[in-house]
């Protein structure tokens, strides 16, 4: 499901604060939180660039800010760049992680995250034990994956 409607918050309520990743994108970032539903599952929210200011503007259906609330309880943020503002290709220096002790439920992401895009150490058995992997996804996101596996 996605839903284009502006994210609010309940007046009075407490927002706790959260560490999320929040992701930029040239253009694409529809296709790309739409593809890590796909993922993931849970409710997408897009807003977009023409919500806010000139509907009529170049870039106006672009995201100005998406959130995926996963079913897992993940949130992923993202937006396009807006146009006139410098778009660091590839990931400068930062890779999302995703780990847990579920190796069903984390070579399921392993496998969508992967296809299409590059992958830079397979998702296998490491000399400490976790089933782990690395990869790019094909949005060019930076991902690592690790499957923490019971010691013996």
């Amino acid at each position: 499901m996605c839903n284009e409607q502006p994210v609010k918050h309940s007046e009075g309520a407490e927002v706790p604060s959260v560490l999320n990743p929040y992701i930029s994108f040239r253009d694409n970032a529809r296709q790309a939180l739409e593809f890590y539903r796909d993922v993931f599952g849970g409710n997408l929210n897009l807003n977009t660039f023409g919500q806010y200011g000139d509907a009529n503007a170049p870039g106006a259906d672009n995201i100005m800010h998406g959130q995926l609330d996963a079913d897992n309880g993940m949130t992923l943020m993202a937006a396009d760049t807006p146009p006139g503002m410098d778009f660091n290709e590839g990931g400068g220096n930062i890779t999302i992680s995703l780990s847990g002790d579920d190796e069903q439920q984390l070579r399921g992401y392993w496998d969508k995250l992967s296809e299409g895009g590059t992958v830079t150490m397979p998702f296998e058995k490491q000399m400490w034990g976790d089933l782990f992997g690395m990869c790019t996804d094909k949005f060019g996101v930076p991902w690592m994956v690790d499957a923490v596996q019971p010691q013996s």
